[in-house]
């Protein structure tokens, strides 16, 4: 039995490298659901971020569809152009305005997060070269889950992880190698 029921991931600028070491070191085993929120241009290929995931995990990465399940083993990714929110066990998609400049918002799908999960979250803010993501992370800490920020030392961009780290304390400031095995040691 898992110890969490999700996990969301919110990436920015250096993303796709800092994904890739965590997806790939998570076995096809990973009792968790995960949901990412990666910034992406919204005219992007649907597809080109799910396909270089797969590349490198034993995971399901895909986008996500409006209504997607959660399951273990599986990773949804924010499609370009949506906010994701949690809800019921699957992921919604929302239109609605960008947050800090961003559509998919990590807020939106971290805050989202802790109002449908509550302690039973996992928020991971990883690499980024602005300020979405902290609020997020916050609520998901008041709300009794379990908050992750990579070390800033190794971050492509620092702005993200030390932004949340001005106004917070997050459970673990963890080096990007050392994440996967974090999570399996809270997940499983």
């Amino acid at each position: 039995m898992s110890g969490y029921d999700v996990v969301v991931i919110g990436a920015s600028w250096g993303g796709l490298h800092a994904l890739e070491r965590i997806l790939g070191a998570l076995g096809d085993d990973f009792p968790t659901p995960i949901v990412v929120a990666q910034h992406r241009d919204p005219d992007a290929d649907d597809e080109l971020l799910t396909g270089l995931l797969n590349r490198h995990t034993a995971l399901c990465v895909a986008d996500a569809e409006d209504k997607s399940p959660l399951e273990p083993g599986n990773v949804l990714i924010a499609p370009p152009g949506y906010h994701v929110l949690l809800d019921d066990g699957a992921a919604e998609l929302s239109v609605d305005e960008p947050v800090q400049f961003a559509r998919p918002s990590i807020d939106v799908l971290f805050e989202s997060a802790a109002d449908a999960y509550g302690g039973r979250a996992v928020g991971v803010l990883l690499t980024g070269a602005n300020e979405d993501g902290a609020h997020g992370l916050c609520v998901i800490a008041e709300r009794g889950g379990y908050t992750i920020v990579q070390d800033p030392a190794t971050c492509v961009r620092q702005e993200m992880p030390k932004a949340a780290l001005a106004v917070m304390e997050p459970d673990a400031v963890v080096r990007l190698d050392d994440i996967p095995a974090h999570l399996g040691r809270l997940c499983r």
